[in-house]
């Protein structure tokens, strides 16, 4: 353990490194001016600081505020000794930092006693913080390792549409990249952004309730196989809702209004404007464009400039003009995920 003695009289230091040397494994550095035992501080965070009041600049109370302002989070007690009786001095040091105080001439017994007290709380505080921050750790790694399966059991649901709907992965991946970058561009939270990069490729996740007869039908969906295909949204929801899951929860409000549109005209259930929940209306955006863009049995591509212009134009009717204006915000990232996630590679 390491005690600092800071006195300007070189008689009360000798009687203070004499009293310590009956603490075990205690190591005394003693300084006669104030102004280098902060110098020493700079590069040493001692266990233990004992020092007088009255000394040449900085007196006691400037060195514990220097101290304490150099080591913010530390804890490190301090005890100051001084012959003064005045309660404003006293009350100035508590405020500055002090621990405890004794008056001069301090007693050779108590001054003991009050260096092991305060050294004995200060090792069991570094012994809980130690345990707080090993505990910090397991609960961290517990949650990396659940974060781990959810992800697995995600990506797991969404290639499972792979093997029924034309659309290929790189189209689910897109859908997370162009929701998590729309987030970023609304200023949602980092965790709101990573649910949307999550959950947001789950929307279609209800089309295994499909017929193939309806979800692979090249043509023009009958006004009746339009109503079956568009059960895929509450399906969807059916299957994701209910969890413990946040992720799950999110992608479960994805699923099931991300057809939904601004002006109350989508489905299944016509809401619209806000009642609308964020994270759908931030699919719709993404899942229209990215349709528009990629090739169908029923349909060529379209540019990506012609996409664009088609979801601003649809502001304010099929989607919200705030999504939209994000949309646009990160329209670069947007281009930069096309090149990234395209359909293109898969195919190579």
């Amino acid at each position: 353990m390491e005690l600092l003695f800071v006195d300007d009289d070189a008689t009360n230091l000798k009687v203070y490194t004499t009293i310590a040397a009956q603490i075990a494994d205690a190591h005394a550095t003693t300084f006669v001016s104030s102004a280098a035992a902060l110098v020493w501080c700079e590069s040493h965070e001692p266990d233990l600081i004992v020092l007088d009041y009255r000394m040449p600049a900085p007196n006691g109370i400037e060195v514990i505020r220097q101290y304490r302002a150099l080591y913010p989070q530390a804890d490190t007690p301090i005890i100051m000794i001084t012959g003064e009786n005045d309660r404003e001095v006293r009350h100035r040091a508590l405020e500055s930092g002090a621990s405890d105080f004794l008056n001069k001439p301090a007693d050779p017994v108590e001054f003991l006693a009050r260096m092991r007290n305060l050294l004995v709380l200060h090792e069991r505080g570094k012994q809980l913080e130690n345990r707080a921050n090993t505990l910090a750790a397991e609960v961290r790694a517990a949650t990396k390792e659940i974060a781990g399966r959810e992800l697995e059991t995600i990506t797991r649901l969404t290639r499972a549409m792979e093997y029924r709907d034309t659309e290929t992965g790189m189209h689910v991946m897109r859908m997370g990249q162009y929701a998590e970058a729309v987030g970023r561009a609304m200023d949602l939270s980092p965790t709101e952004q990573n649910m949307l990069l999550l959950a947001t490729p789950m929307h279609d996740i209800g089309k295994v309730a499909t017929p193939d007869y309806v979800l692979l039908k090249p043509g023009t969906l009958a006004p009746d196989e339009w109503t079956i295909m568009q059960d895929h949204a509450r399906v969807g929801h059916d299957i994701l809702a209910g969890s413990a899951s946040q992720v799950l929860q999110r992608a479960a409000e994805i699923a099931l209004g991300h057809h939904e549109r601004w002006d109350g005209t989508g489905y299944p259930h016509a809401v619209k404007g806000t009642d609308i929940p964020l994270a759908a209306r931030i699919c719709a955006v993404g899942d229209v464009f990215d349709a528009l863009i990629s090739k169908r049995p029923y349909k060529d591509a379209w540019t990506p400039a012609a996409a664009f212009k088609t979801i601003e134009r649809s502001a304010g009717t099929h989607f919200d003009p705030m999504v939209v204006e994000a949309f646009f915000r990160c329209k670069p990232e947007i281009e930069r995920i096309l090149q990234r996630f395209n359909d293109d590679a898969v195919a190579a």
